[in-house]
């Protein structure tokens, strides 16, 4: 039986604070192959990590994948009733769903993750100058761009910026929950984004 390393199942999350969780294909392999694994992968999200967390923004690449939660109440009713114990359980979850499906699919064996899914935290306070989760979002909605995959961030179906602009109706992340945090007006978000995160920006936060 295909078993996730037991580093999976060790991140630390803190009840109503947010997180950059993140993880790649092992020693950088292809993760996605199709528009169907991309989905699927979504839909073990929701069935899994739902009950736990909310998703404010998230971005699948051919190899990685980013999501920014922000961490519920681990004991309600929703987890109790389906009988996991934690988020980190749910996300080892959906990896291994995941990794046995691929398997099947593209005929390997082994590890498709790396061994450690990460989680960062976002120190996020009222009094900051840097809208750190304004920034984080923008930076997981454009790795695409910077990875030469588009040109226009609006031709990325797998990342939830399209839900962001309103080009798509999309019911994953709660976005209320983003404007209400991040304190930033919707048409000032969106024209945020069409302007490249710079790495100084990026430093102490990632």
């Amino acid at each position: 039986m295909l078993r996730l390393p037991i580093n999976h199942l060790f991140m630390e999350f803190t009840e109503g604070k947010f997180y950059h969780l993140y993880n790649r294909g092992n020693n950088k392999q292809q993760i996605f192959f199709s528009e169907e694994n991309y989905l699927f992968f979504l839909r073990k999200i929701r069935t899994e990590i739902l009950p736990f967390c909310e998703i404010l923004s998230y971005c699948l690449m051919p190899n990685h994948f980013h999501f920014i939660i922000y961490i519920k109440d681990r004991d309600t009713n929703i987890a109790k009733k389906i009988g996991q114990k934690s988020l980190n359980k749910a996300i080892a979850i959906v990896l291994r769903s995941y990794t046995r499906a691929l398997q099947k699919q593209e005929c390997f064996t082994g590890s498709l993750f790396q061994q450690k899914t990460k989680a960062k935290k976002l120190e996020i306070n009222a009094n900051d100058t840097i809208n750190y989760l304004s920034i984080c979002t923008h930076y997981i909605h454009q790795n695409p761009l910077k990875a030469g995959l588009i040109t226009d961030l609006k031709d990325w179906k797998f990342s939830s910026y399209l839900d962001y602009i309103g080009m798509r109706n999309g019911s994953l992340c709660n976005q209320s929950l983003f404007y209400e945090h991040s304190g930033i007006e919707k048409d000032d978000f969106i024209r945020e984004g069409e302007h490249l995160i710079s790495e100084k920006m990026l430093l102490g936060i990632f």
